[in-house]
C-alpha cells in the first residue's frame, strides 16, 4: 500500500472491488443532496483544481458558524482542499424541525454539515467539545472545556490537515457575544502558534509539528472596516450555473433543524477577512496583499523539493495537458492524458519516498506538504477519470439493517455510460474477487457479494463519538484522537461523508488509458410513490432492538402508581423467532406479570409489549429496566432512529430502561390542560406522568376547537414563532382567558414583543438577557406569591439539580401590571425580575416564564415539575395590589 492509499483510506472501511494498479478510492458519497455537480460540470470542476494545491482551514464553534459563502468561494471558486472545523456539534442548542434535543440534536446537525459540506465541496472536522449551551464569556466555557485539551484537538487537526492559510471565523474577543465563539476565536490563534510546539504538543500524541503560513480573521459580518482582503463571492460561475453566493445559500440552508434557509441571492456579495499573523511573504503589510495565498506557491511546483525537479515538472506539465485536451461534449478525450498524470503522482511519491505513513513522519515540514499534496491530487485525478468514462456504480442491498452476526448479498453494478471498453473486477481483498471483466460502452458490470466478508468483526450502526460516551463535557471520542496511544495514523481523517459500509472497485480500459479505484457506499433502495428514487445506507443492529417509551418519567411520591409500561421490540434479523421479555423493578412497584412471550415473524417484525405497573415509591430516583431473550441471546439495548429527509437516518443506542423520578408534588385540583407543542418540546409527556390530564392540540385546531372544557392552555417554547396559525388564533385564546382560563406561555424570542402577542407589552434587549448558569442564585421578591406557595412551597432545594441554564430571553422591561415572585442573575449581572410574569387577563390568568422549563422537565429535575404544578395554580385575582414587586420599566 503506497502512502496516498493509506491516507486516504482512512475515510473509510471499505470492502474492495479492486484493479490493475492499487489508486486512491474516491471519497464522494453517493447522497442525493439540493444541489451535487454532476458529469460535465463536475469534471470541469475537477479538472480547473489539478494546478490548485493550496489547503484552507476554516475554525468556528458550531454548526452554523462557518462562512458558507467563504468556503464554497475557496472550494469552488478557488480549487482550494477547504475544510471547516466546529469545536462542538451543536448539541446544546434547540431544534426547529423536530423535538430531540442534546446527544440527538448533535446527530442531526453533524449531518446537517456534511449536506452542506457535500453541497459546498469543503471538508468538515470536529474536536471532542460537546456543547454545553449558551456561554457569555470564553472564561465561563473554558471552565467546561478544559483548555489544553480541547487546544490539543484543534491542534491534532491542523497538524493532520496540513493547511496553509487558518481563517478564524471569530475574533476570539467579547465582541463575539456567545462564549463558544470567543473560545474558538481564541484556540484557533492559539493552536496556528502551538502547532510547531512539539514539546507542549508531543509527535507520538499529536502528530507531526506543522508551521500554518497566515493566520486571518473573518470580517465578513463584523469588523468589515478592519479587513485587509475582500472577494466577490457573488461572481458567476458558468459551469456551475450559480455564483458562489447562491451555492453558499444552498448549503447554509441545509441547516434546518436551526432555521437558516435563505434566498438564493444574485449580485455581489463580499466576503471579507485581515490577516493577523504570517510565515510567509512577512516584508509585505497586510494592507497591501492583493490575495490570500500571497507568498504561498499553489502549484504543484511546491513540491520542488523535496520532489526532485524533472518529476515535479513533468507532472506540471501533465496538468497542463489535461486542461488543454479537456472538452465538455467529449469528456472521454481527457482520460489519457488524466492517467499519464496519475501515473506521474506515483513517480513523484516515489521520488520523495513516500512509502505507507512515511509522509507523517517526513523529517521536514517540506515533505510532509508534499505527502498531503500528492494524496489530495491522487484523489483529484481519479475522481476526474471516473467522470471522463462515464462510470456509475451502484452497490444496493435487499434491506436497509443487517443483524449482528449476519451477512446480507449485495448487488454491485458498474455502468459504462462512456465510449471507452473498461476493465472492472472486484478487488483483492473482497469476497468474491475474480478476474478482470471487459465492460463494452452501454453495457453492465454486475457481482453478487456477501457483506461483511468477516462477521465477527461488524458493530453496531451509531455515530462513532457516541460509542464511549462522554465525561462532562468532552467526548470521549473525536476524529481529532488516535484510536490508542501513539497511533497517529489515524488521527483527524475528516468526517466521512459516507457510511463505512463501501464496495470498492478498480477500473481500467482496454486501451491501457487508465487505471482507478471508485468506491459506492451500500444502499437499500426502493421507490416512494411521493418521494421517488429513495435511498438508505446500510446499517447493522442487534438481531433485537429493545426500548421504553422515554428514558426519563416523573411519578409523584407516595401516591398510588398505576401505569402502563410498554417495551418495544424491533428485529433485525431474517429469521422467525420468539422474544421473551422481562421487566426488572425497583423496591416498591410490582407488575402484573413477570414476563411476556412475543412471536417475531421476521425481519423489520416489531411488537410493543405492555406491563401494568403498580405500587407506591418513596421520593427520589428509580430505575425500570426491560430486557429480551432470543434464540439464546440476551438484548438489552436499542435505538432511537434520528430520520429527517434532508440527511443520512442515525440510530442512537440507549439502554433499555426508564429512570422514574418521584417527587413529592401536589397539582391544582380537577385541572385539565391543552397543551400546544413548541420548538424542541417535550415537556407534554411529563404533564402527564404527573397525573394530569392533558390533551395535545394542534395550532390550526385553535381557531374553531371548543376551548371550554379545558382549565388550563399551556403553550411550548417557541411556538409563536413556528407556528403562524397560533398567532393568528391568538386573539381567541386571549378571550379564553378572560372568561377565567389560566394561561401558561413558555418562553419565546422576539415574536413575543409584537402587539397581540401577550395581553400586556415586554421588551427584549438585543441581545436578550439570558441566565445561563444553571445554579445561578434564586432571589425571592414576594415569599408570599402564589406560584412560590400554593400548592407547593417551592425552597431553595427546588432550585438545586437544574441543566443546561435557568432562563433565557428574559424581558428587559414589561408592563406593571405583570407580577414577579423571583429574580435571577448570572454573577457579576444585575438581577432580573422578569423570569416569570403573572397577570390578571379579565377574570381569568395569564403566566409568561422564561425559565427553561423545556430542557429541566424532560431530565427529570424535581423542583422543576413543583414549580410547573405552582405556575398552573397561579390565580392572579388572588394577588394583593401591593403584593410583591412590579416588574421593571413602567
Amino acid at each position: 500500500m503506497t502512502a496516498v492509499q493509506f491516507r486516504l483510506a482512512l475515510f473509510r472501511r471499505v470492502l474492495a472491488l479492486a484493479v490493475v494498479s492499487t489508486l486512491a478510492p474516491t471519497l464522494r458519497a453517493q447522497t442525493s443532496t439540493a444541489y451535487e455537480p454532476r458529469g460535465a460540470a463536475e469534471l470541469a470542476q475537477l479538472v480547473d483544481g489539478l494546478g490548485m494545491t493550496a489547503r484552507v482551514l476554516v475554525v468556528g464553534a458550531h454548526p452554523d458558524d462557518e462562512d458558507t459563502r467563504l468556503v464554497a468561494y475557496l472550494a469552488r471558486g478557488r480549487h482550494a482542499e477547504t475544510a471547516y472545523l466546529s469545536l462542538t456539534r451543536g448539541d446544546g442548542g434547540q431544534n426547529l424541525i423536530g423535538n430531540e434535543l442534546g446527544d440527538a440534536l448533535g446527530a442531526i446537525r453533524t449531518e446537517e454539515l456534511l449536506a452542506a459540506r457535500r453541497i459546498d465541496g469543503g471538508h468538515q472536522y470536529f474536536t471532542r467539545a460537546y456543547d454545553f449551551g449558551f456561554s457569555k464569556t470564553a472564561a465561563e466555557t473554558f471552565q467546561h472545556w478544559p483548555h489544553d485539551t480541547v487546544l490539543g484537538d484543534v491542534v491534532r487537526v491542523v497538524r493532520a490537515f496540513r493547511p496553509h492559510v487558518m481563517i478564524a471565523i471569530f475574533s476570539g474577543t467579547p465582541a463575539d457575544g456567545h462564549g463558544h465563539h470567543q473560545a474558538s476565536g481564541i484556540l484557533a490563534r492559539e493552536a496556528y502558534d502551538a502547532a510547531l510546539d512539539t514539546v507542549r504538543f508531543p509527535v507520538r500524541e499529536f502528530g507531526p509539528a506543522w508551521g500554518v503560513g497566515k493566520f486571518y480573521r473573518n470580517t465578513s459580518y463584523r469588523g468589515s472596516e478592519t479587513a485587509t482582503l475582500r472577494y466577490n463571492a457573488g461572481a458567476y460561475d458558468p459551469v456551475l450555473g450559480r455564483s458562489y453566493a447562491e451555492l453558499a445559500a444552498i448549503s447554509r440552508s441545509q441547516h434546518k433543524s436551526q432555521g437558516q434557509g435563505g434566498l438564493e441571492r444574485k449580485g455581489v456579495s463580499v466576503v471579507s477577512m485581515r490577516r493577523e499573523a504570517t510565515r510567509v511573504n512577512a516584508g509585505t503589510p497586510a494592507d497591501q496583499e492583493h490575495d490570500l495565498f500571497d507568498g504561498i506557491d499553489t502549484t504543484v511546483a511546491r513540491l520542488r523539493p523535496p520532489a526532485p525537479a524533472l518529476a515535479t515538472d513533468s507532472l506540471l506539465r501533465a496538468v497542463a495537458a489535461v486542461e488543454v485536451v479537456f472538452d465538455p461534449r467529449h469528456p472521454e478525450r481527457a482520460a489519457p492524458a488524466l492517467a499519464h498524470a496519475l501515473r506521474l503522482t506515483y513517480a513523484v511519491e516515489t521520488a520523495v519516498g513516500l512509502g505507507e505513513r512515511a509522509e507523517e513522519h517526513a523529517p521536514t515540514q517540506a515533505g510532509r506538504d508534499a505527502g498531503a499534496t500528492v494524496a489530495e491530487l491522487s484523489s483529484r485525478i481519479s475522481r476526474a477519470l471516473e467522470e471522463a468514462l462515464g462510470v456509475a456504480v451502484e452497490a444496493t442491498a435487499p434491506r436497509e439493517v443487517v443483524a449482528l452476526g449476519d451477512t446480507v448479498s449485495v448487488s454491485v453494478r458498474v455502468y459504462n455510460r462512456g465510449v471507452r471498453t473498461l476493465r472492472v473486477r472486484l478487488g483483492g481483498d473482497s469476497p468474491g474477487a475474480g478476474e478482470f471483466t471487459s465492460v463494452p460502452p452501454d453495457s453492465v458490470f454486475s457481482a453478487l457479494v456477501r457483506w461483511p466478508a468477516d462477521v465477527r468483526r461488524r458493530s453496531r450502526t451509531e455515530p462513532y463519538w457516541l460509542e464511549r460516551g462522554r465525561a462532562a463535557d468532552l467526548f470521549a471520542v473525536a476524529p481529532a484522537m488516535p484510536r490508542t496511544a501513539g497511533d497517529v495514523s489515524w488521527c483527524c481523517v475528516p468526517e466521512a461523508f459516507g457510511p463505512d459500509h463501501d464496495v470498492e472497485l478498480q477500473v481500467g480500459t482496454n486501451e491501457g488509458a487508465a487505471t482507478f479505484a471508485l468506491g459506492a457506499p451500500i444502499k437499500f433502495r426502493y421507490a416512494d410513490p411521493v418521494k421517488g428514487d429513495v435511498r438508505r445506507p446500510l446499517a447493522f443492529a442487534p438481531a433485537v432492538s429493545v426500548t421504553l417509551d422515554r428514558p426519563v418519567q416523573y411519578a409523584r411520591a407516595n401516591v398510588p402508581l398505576d401505569r402502563v409500561v410498554t417495551v418495544h421490540l424491533r428485529s433485525a434479523s431474517t429469521v422467525a423467532g420468539t422474544a421473551t421479555v422481562r421487566l426488572e423493578l425497583p423496591a416498591g412497584l410490582s407488575a402484573d406479570s413477570a414476563i411476556r412471550t412475543v412471536t417475531l415473524p421476521g425481519y423489520d417484525a416489531r411488537a410493543a409489549v405492555d406491563f401494568r405497573v403498580r405500587g407506591t415509591l418513596r421520593p427520589g430516583r428509580t430505575v425500570i429496566r426491560a430486557s429480551a431473550e432470543s434464540k439464546g441471546e440476551r438484548f438489552t439495548t436499542g435505538y432511537q432512529l434520528v430520520d429527517y429527509d434532508h440527511i443520512r437516518p442515525q440510530r442512537l443506542y440507549r439502554p433499555a430502561e426508564t429512570a422514574i423520578h418521584a417527587v413529592d408534588v401536589a397539582l391544582p385540583p380537577h385541572a385539565s390542560v391543552a397543551y400546544v407543542p413548541g420548538v424542541g418540546d417535550n415537556v407534554a409527556p411529563t404533564l402527564a406522568d404527573l397525573g394530569l390530564a392533558v390533551t395535545t392540540l394542534d395550532s390550526t385546531a385553535l381557531g374553531t376547537g371548543d376551548l371550554s372544557k379545558y382549565t388550563h392552555v399551556v403553550i411550548g417554547p417557541r411556538a409563536y414563532d413556528a407556528n403562524p396559525a397560533l398567532a393568528a388564533n391568538n386573539a381567541r385564546l386571549l378571550d379564553w382567558v378572560r372568561r377565567g382560563g389560566t394561561m401558561v406561555v413558555q418562553y419565546g424570542q422576539y415574536e413575543m414583543t409584537r402587539p397581540g402577542i401577550m395581553p400586556y407589552p415586554i421588551t427584549l434587549g438585543r441581545p436578550a438577557q439570558r441566565v445561563t448558569l444553571e445554579d445561578a442564585p434564586v432571589t425571592v421578591l414576594d415569599p408570599s406569591a402564589g406560584v412560590l406557595t400554593a400548592p407547593n412551597r417551592i425552597g431553595a432545594a427546588d432550585w438545586a439539580g437544574w441543566v443546561q441554564e435557568r432562563s433565557t430571553y428574559m424581558p428587559q422591561t414589561a408592563d406593571p401590571r405583570y407580577r414577579t415572585a423571583v429574580a435571577i442573575n448570572d454573577p457579576g449581572e444585575a438581577p432580573n425580575p422578569n423570569g416569570i410574569l403573572v397577570a390578571p387577563v379579565g377574570r381569568g390568568t395569564y403566566v409568561y416564564v422564561t425559565l427553561a422549563m423545556f430542557r429541566q422537565l424532560p431530565a427529570g429535575v424535581p423542583g422543576a415539575a413543583r414549580l410547573t404544578a405552582n405556575l398552573l395554580a397561579a390565580r392572579a385575582g388572588a394577588v394583593s395590589a401591593d403584593a410583591g414587586r412590579p416588574a421593571s420599566g413602567r
